[in-house]
């Protein structure tokens, strides 16, 4: 994926991290014996291991080895996918976990070698794309102290201001700005929505679909091109098995490809092949990636039950969670698993060949026409029966008819008189697609 040419000024062409400079192996510890090679790095035959991926004993890597491979997983993906290309503008989700802030650092170098690029290069025909960081501040749906709460932000913000230039611009938005700018308001509305909902699981998954709108929202009203979530192997294998407890096989494939353009801004999962393991192991032993006590609270419902589920399988057997993923992914993608291409004569030529390069062909993808107005999944409407649709109340029928299984039993009332009030809480963009059955716009694609 990365050139090969020392002569290359292409700043959107980045050199393989595994691809810098590496000490030379140590040939005279290698000469003296096996035992001197098996308390040695795997990769480099240099350095003494620290820790294991999980392949165990055969993935004993050093501390600069095992960062190596890991980011060779993050850029392979990015790369691969076209998920970043010079003119974009890209949004990363931070929530202070490991996984965020393996993503925020593995993206912002990525940036940083682009930006050695462009300096070097005398044309400066292509831009370095930017990045910019968004916190979700979801404290006003747990008890926590205004104390904890100002800490946490603190040290995001240090987080941030800390990485080395280019400067990255930081969003902190109160998950209740989704309904309004009015804090008071929104807060009130929010916690009246959460009330309405009865199941816990369901209340789980509509902060989380709550959580990509104004994550949207935040990209759209700033610029951005990409927006950048930090889901792991781990948490994907999670979803699988819990989407397939809900009901929604139909979409899952949706929902573990690398990219997802369903959205207005494009969603794209670069650590879609590291476990979490790795992803802990490397801020344990990167002193500099600092993480922040997480502001959510323990998931509950099918989710807390469907994640301690595939903790038990991974502590017996280390591969099962990518097993998983690798099981779903063969899973015949939809035709916005993929970024679209660029036709904009404003782009430079280079990029647009890139891009068009490592775009995967839609080659039997499937196609939906309609979404789900709560979760935006892809519906099959010959699957819903008519008795589900004419459960919904007579003065909103739409929204009922038109939500995936899942939503339909787990967020949306089962009292079709307080359809009309349910209605009225769900955030301005729910609400659109509940009354115009808003199908997307896939022009591009």
């Amino acid at each position: 994926m990365a050139c090969n040419s020392s002569t290359c000024n292409y700043s959107g062409c980045y050199k393989g991290y595994e691809e810098e400079e590496q000490p030379k192996p140590n040939t005279k510890a290698a000469v003296n014996g096996g035992n001197s090679c098996q308390n040695l790095c795997v990769k480099c035959k240099v350095n003494e291991p620290v820790c294991c991926g999980i392949g165990g004993e055969n993935s004993r890597f050093c501390k600069d080895c095992f960062k190596n491979n890991l980011y060779g997983k993050f850029k392979q993906a990015v790369t691969y996918n076209a998920m970043i290309t010079p003119p974009d503008k890209v949004l990363v989700a931070f929530s202070g976990g490991p996984s965020s802030r393996v993503v925020l650092q593995f993206v912002h170098e990525m940036q940083y070698k682009a930006q050695k690029n462009y300096d070097a290069n005398k044309d400066k025909s292509l831009p370095v794309f930017g990045v910019g960081v968004a916190f979700i501040d979801e404290s006003s749906t747990h008890s926590f102290t205004s104390q904890h709460i100002e800490k946490a932000i603190e040290d995001i913000r240090l987080i941030v201001s800390n990485l080395a230039p280019p400067s990255k611009e930081l969003f902190v938005v109160p998950i209740e700005s989704i309904f309004s700018s009015d804090g008071i308001d929104g807060k009130e509305r929010l916690k009246e929505l959460l009330d309405a909902v009865s199941d816990v699981t369901g209340k789980e998954d509509l902060l989380i679909h709550l959580r990509i709108l104004l994550l949207q929202k935040i990209a759209s009203e700033n610029g951005y091109t990409r927006i950048v979530l930090g889901s792991c192997t781990s948490r994907i294998a999670c979803h699988v098995i819990s989407a397939t407890v809900k009901g929604q096989g139909y979409s899952l494939s949706a929902d573990i490809q690398y990219v997802d353009s369903r959205w207005e801004i494009p969603v794209v999962l670069p650590l879609r092949d590291c476990p979490a393991q790795e992803l802990n192991t490397l801020c344990s032993l990167d002193g500099s990636l600092k993480i922040v006590e997480m502001l959510n609270g323990p998931c509950s419902g099918i989710n807390g039950l469907v994640s301690s589920f595939v903790k038990v399988l991974q502590e017996e057997n280390p591969s099962r969670e990518c097993t998983i993923v690798r099981t779903a992914g063969k899973l015949t993608p939809f035709h916005f698993n993929r970024v679209p291409e660029i036709h904009d004569s404003n782009v430079p030529s280079a990029t647009r060949r890139h891009q068009k390069r490592y775009t995967l062909k839609p080659n039997g993808s499937l196609s939906s026409n309609s979404f789900c107005p709560i979760c935006n999944s892809p519906l099959k409407k010959s699957n819903f029966p008519s008795s589900l649709r004419s459960h919904g109340s007579q003065q909103n029928p739409d929204l009922f008819a038109s939500a995936c299984s899942s939503c339909q039993f787990q967020i949306l009332p089962k009292d079709p008189s307080l359809m009309e009030e349910f209605l009225s809480l769900l955030p301005q963009q729910m609400i659109t697609k509940a009354k115009h059955g808003d199908q997307g716009d896939f022009s591009l694609l």
